[in-house]
């Protein structure tokens, strides 16, 4: 293997090791344990070859330049992929001035749960809401947000565990 086509092969091969191995991590820290055993085991064999032949070559510091770019380059690319497959659930909480207080309805119109109580605000009676939705779905829910309440307070975070409530029974009629 000539020189630039070992540095092309180091790179490409700690592009693929990295990127499963950010995906894996994710998948697993998502609860998929199977999927995420699975992609370890083409992770390792991927990252013996690429290790492999940066070891058998170890003279040449380009080669450790590569792998560095493989792995940096890898980081990047595996977040992209996840941020792509939109694994799991979010959370997103929204808080608006109560005269706001068709926005839960106009959101289960939309398709999604709505869960909405009266808070107090410093300014006074807000209205707060809860909503569930799929990953995949939350550019779309909080532009719908942002299109209904452009003043609205968000909060979005990934939940661990839920049970009941809206999910529970849609999930039951696919």
């Amino acid at each position: 293997m000539n020189p630039i086509q070992m540095v092309v092969t180091i790179v490409v091969i700690n592009i693929v090791y990295v990127s499963i191995a950010t995906v894996r991590m994710i998948i697993m820290l998502k609860g998929q344990r199977v999927t995420a055993g699975l992609l370890s085991m083409i992770e390792v064999f991927t990252y013996v070859i690429g290790l492999n032949i940066v070891l058998a070559n170890i003279h040449n510091p380009i080669n450790l330049v590569a792998y560095c770019v493989g792995w940096g380059s890898g980081v990047y690319l595996g977040s992209k992929i996840e941020s792509w497959l939109a694994l799991g659930y979010v959370t997103v909480q929204i808080i608006v001035d109560e005269d706001r207080s068709h926005l839960p309805e106009m959101l289960r119109e939309k398709g999604f749960g709505v869960t909405s109580w009266t808070a107090e605000g410093r300014g006074g009676p807000r209205l707060a809401m809860l909503v569930l939705a799929k990953r995949s779905n939350e550019r779309r829910l909080l532009r719908t947000i942002d299109e209904l309440a452009p003043k609205s307070f968000v909060i979005s975070h990934d939940p661990r565990y839920f049970q009941g409530g809206f999910w529970t029974k849609r999930l039951r009629s696919f």
